[in-house]
């Protein structure tokens, strides 16, 4: 339930599940609101989809099957409200940030590797988060942007996503590089020019309290960098349930999981009671076993 709206006059709607949000004055139009709540309403229709659904769901997206990614997307529209809730009052109406994510979760139907064995919610956010996230950007942006450079920004765009897809992680400069065919140099100005173009001092947010430099990078983890530490620490967890407690012990040890550092393979053995070579073929032993099993990559890309 949204608390008080600080803009005055307001009108709630209710959403998919049956709560209020608050659509401040300045949106507040019959026609507008009567969008929202026809929205709210028409998603209401579509359930939530059960895990070995999604699964089947996109098996068939990857065969080109339309019905399917319309059935995907509908039912993961609450997401999209869910997420885009949490962004009014920064610049754009609610209609705007809704349709923003819309086209995020598109994105995320049709790049979802089910094998995987992550969520579909959880790698959806990611895509919807970001779709939104750059509907504002763009929407503050005070300066324009050189065609030459917007048209290699959306190329470096495009490289990153892709990479980030395929990688399961965000690439670097060198590796956006190679993929688009550009100098690291290029990728890093574009990308300054990019956050340049924004004054990072003007003032977001339903209070104006927050600036629109704290929706850029910060120390804080980005919606992409939590989601991608979800997918990880997922990952790890079912693979390492696949090894003996021993096992497991080790490659704990060694890999610095738990957000620990790397144990040296005498400080491990120390720890364990046991030599370092005995460590050395027990991690052997284990890495081998996880190569089998196809789960060594997701390991050492945690």
């Amino acid at each position: 339930m949204f608390g008080p709206c600080p803009y005055g006059k307001a009108k709630g709607v209710s959403d998919s599940h049956g709560e209020t949000i608050v659509v401040p004055a300045e949106e507040l139009t019959e026609e507008s609101t009567d969008a929202i709540q026809l929205f709210l309403n028409e998603i209401r229709q579509y359930p939530l989809l059960t895990k070995q659904e999604e699964i089947l769901l996109s098996k068939r997206i990857e065969q080109g099957d339309l019905e399917a990614k319309e059935r995907m997307i509908n039912s993961n529209l609450r997401l999209v409200v869910s997420i885009a809730k949490k962004y009014q009052g920064h610049e754009l109406a609610l209609l705007d940030l809704i349709q923003e994510g819309i086209l995020g979760l598109i994105r995320a139907s049709e790049k979802f590797d089910y094998r995987k064995g992550f969520k579909f919610s959880t790698y959806a956010t990611f895509w919807i988060r970001q779709a939104i996230q750059r509907g504002v950007e763009n929407k503050s942006r005070t300066i324009r942007i050189p065609v030459h450079i917007a048209q290699r920004e959306r190329k470096i765009v495009r490289a990153t996503r892709q990479l980030a897809t395929d990688l399961g992680r965000e690439p670097t400069d060198a590796e956006v590089a190679v993929a688009t065919e550009l100098e690291v140099g290029d990728v890093e100005e574009a990308r300054k020019s990019a956050r340049a173009v924004t004054s990072l001092d003007k003032p977001v947010g339903e209070e104006g309290e927050t600036a629109f430099g704290d929706l850029l990078a910060s120390d804080e983890p980005s919606p992409y960098e939590e989601v991608q530490e979800t997918l990880r620490e997922e990952t790890v967890h079912r693979a390492l349930g696949k090894l003996p407690e021993r096992e497991r012990e080790v490659v704990k040890l060694r890999f610095g999981m738990g957000g620990d550092e790397p144990t040296p393979l005498r400080e491990t053995g120390r720890r364990l009671g046991i030599s370092p070579e005995r460590v050395r073929q027990i991690e052997a032993h284990a890495l081998k076993s996880l190569s089998n099993e196809g789960e060594l990559e997701s390991l050492l890309a945690a």
